[in-house]
């Protein structure tokens, strides 16, 4: 048997250059100083080539190279981007061809609308809940259940029908509007919906069956944009659950049909890490090949930071 009770001799230690040990961190990946009045791109420049810096710059350069290369650049988002306020950068992004295909939540179409239809959105839940008065805002509904029972008759989508209709009633904030962004810029936008979630449902001009019908109609045409993906980017911001949930029944389905998805890269930025973004964006669907990142950070804070970068030299 070995002698356990045996004393641990120090002087025994094997020790290894400084030198000559790997290391995670060095002066070369430091932050810069700055100087006022420089430009964005010094400031890019400046941030530390370590951890989500260093993401957020490779992210920048994935996007970029997939605009060069005429990829799909995919945006998945929540409805708290929406009340944000980055509806405008959106949009631009959208006319700069920076974003192929945008997917939304009922909940992002439903404030999309509001802000449209007079300039403000969000209400006091807190408050209106104690009397039931939340979630009853007459126009809203009314303007969401004809686009429902339009969508259902032409066979074209929710999205798609819903900005059209922003436009056509001349809605007088429409320039603020991401679903009538879609239609000027034509980069297409689905609405993926889950039967309750939203204010407009329990309204008794909600027709289930013709909800259901553009929905399907929007699902499918994400199907077909997410078949397209390979070398390209998919990005998802603020959605914790549908959003990852629908991305990952239309990468299995695409792949399915044979379509090979590889070598894109998923992105999630949110302001705290969620289980079904990192599973089913960043990790599950890249596992085959692919890259993925997760940046944690106010949406109001790290969009803008996004946009500038991108639009940063552009003519």
């Amino acid at each position: 048997m070995k002698n356990n009770n045996r004393k641990l001799d120090f002087t025994r230690l094997k020790t290894i250059s400084l030198k000559k040990r790997k290391s995670k961190v060095s002066i070369k990946d430091f932050a810069k100083t700055a100087s006022a009045g420089d430009t964005f791109s010094l400031f890019l420049d400046s941030l530390p080539n370590i951890l989500a810096a260093k993401d957020f710059k490779t992210i920048i350069a994935a996007l970029k190279n997939a605009r060069k290369k005429k990829k799909a650049i995919i945006l998945m988002i929540g409805a708290h981007v929406v009340k944000c306020g980055l509806n405008p950068i959106l949009i631009d992004l959208m006319r700069k061809g920076f974003i192929t295909a945008v997917a939304i939540n009922g909940a992002s179409a439903i404030h999309d609308f509001e802000l449209a239809f007079c300039g403000k959105t969000s209400e006091e839940v807190e408050g209106s809940i104690k009397d039931g008065s939340f979630g009853m805002s007459r126009e809203t509904a009314e303007f969401f259940n004809e686009a429902i029972r339009e969508a259902a008759a032409s066979g074209q989508g929710l999205g798609k029908t819903l900005g059209e209709l922003i436009i056509k009633k001349r809605l007088a904030f429409r320039r603020f509007s991401l679903l009538a962004g879609s239609i000027d810029s034509g980069v297409p936008l689905t609405v993926h919906v889950a039967i309750g979630t939203d204010i407009i449902h329990p309204h008794p001009g909600c027709d289930g069956a013709a909800l259901g019908a553009g929905a399907m109609q929007d699902f499918r045409a994400f199907m077909e944009t997410v078949s397209r993906l390979s070398g390209g980017v998919v990005m998802n911001i603020g959605s914790a659950v549908i959003m990852p949930e629908v991305f990952l029944k239309a990468v299995s389905t695409a792949r399915n049909l044979g379509f090979s998805l590889e070598n894109f890269t998923a992105v999630c930025f949110d302001m705290i890490k969620h289980y079904r973004p990192m599973q089913n964006v960043v990790k599950r669907p890249t596992a085959s090949g692919g890259k993925g990142y997760y940046v944690i950070g106010h949406h109001e804070i790290m969009l803008p930071l996004l946009y500038r970068a991108l639009v940063e030299g552009e003519k």
